[in-house]
């Protein structure tokens, strides 16, 4: 049997240095992420911040971050289950709820800066590429586009939550080709297809469409639309709507829970020094009495 070379020795093993844990998880990925972060160094602590957008199942998560380093810090955020306040009850995780979720963070982080005056944005959405123009008093909020995992493929929701923080002033640097409605062919974006996106025209057709051939599919699929009372005739003039209360106020509202009447405790209560003291005299008191009883009982029996 020939020898076979041990390829990783033990010396390979002291020197093995192991990967950051989100790399590890399958989390991070570290090579985007230090270019989105590395600052020129004559720009000394200037932050430089990032339009972070992740999804869930049934949420979408958009947030304004800049890096420390101490670690990451959060300037703004702004979630799709706040859509339901400005009158967006369902469907909170398609391409119109993402689009809606990033222009909600864009008027909540320039109103924060008081900015939200000189950088209006584009009001109405049409479809077509928008990039914010320099006002007179201050420069436009500058930010980098986070996506993270998600693959940049042409009409991902990714890029519905960039075309609303777009619209609603923020200068993010991009392009039109993964906008819903580039053509690979022509080289170019149809700004009615993309129109159509931003305001469920997709949705409203796979409603009609599932009307019409499955009625019973209908019933299930869209039962949370059927309970609210919408229909696919009346997506587009809910989102204008939802678009316009936005506008209004962006600002966020802390959640008002009230307090548990009763805490519920999981672990013994710590005792003070004066109870653990007379718990402890309580105990010898009572092993005494119990000692000195049994001793009665046995001067007893010898009697």
């Amino acid at each position: 049997m020939p020898f076979v070379k041990a390829q990783k020795t033990r010396a390979y093993f002291k020197r093995f240095q192991v990967k950051f844990k989100r790399r590890r998880d399958g989390k991070t990925d570290y090579r985007a992420r230090n270019r989105l972060i590395n600052q020129d160094k004559n720009k000394y602590n200037t932050p430089k911040y990032r339009f972070v957008v992740r999804f869930t199942n049934k949420d979408i998560i958009a947030q304004i971050i800049f890096a420390s380093i101490a670690g990451d810090s959060v300037l703004a955020s702004a979630y799709a289950h706040e859509l339901p306040r400005y009158g967006l009850e369902v469907g909170l995780t398609n391409y119109a709820a993402a689009y809606c979720t990033g222009l909600l963070l864009a008027r909540r982080v320039l109103k924060m800066l008081s900015m939200d005056d000189d950088y209006e944005g584009n009001v109405e959405a049409t479809g077509e590429d928008f990039s914010v123009e320099p006002a007179e008093t201050r420069r436009p909020f500058r930010a980098l586009l986070d996506v993270g995992l998600v693959r940049t493929t042409t009409g991902n929701r990714v890029f519905g939550a960039l075309k609303g923080a777009l619209d609603g002033g923020l200068d993010i640097p991009h392009s039109e080709k993964r906008f819903a409605g580039f053509s690979k062919d022509g080289k170019q974006l149809d700004a009615d297809v993309h129109r159509r996106y931003i305001y469920g025209g997709h949705v409203a057709g796979y409603m009609k469409t599932l009307m019409e051939d499955e009625p019973e599919k209908y019933q299930s699929h869209f039962s949370e639309f059927v309970k609210k009372g919408i229909d696919a005739e009346g997506l587009e003039a809910l989102y204008k709507k939802v678009h316009a209360a936005i506008r209004a106020d962006p600002t966020a509202k802390k959640t008002e829970k009230e307090a548990p009447k009763t805490h519920k405790r999981f672990n013994a209560k710590k005792l003070t020094y004066e109870e653990r003291k007379n718990k402890l005299i309580e105990r010898l008191n009572a092993l005494n009495s119990a000692t000195g009883a049994s001793d009665d009982e046995e001067d007893e029996d010898d009697e």
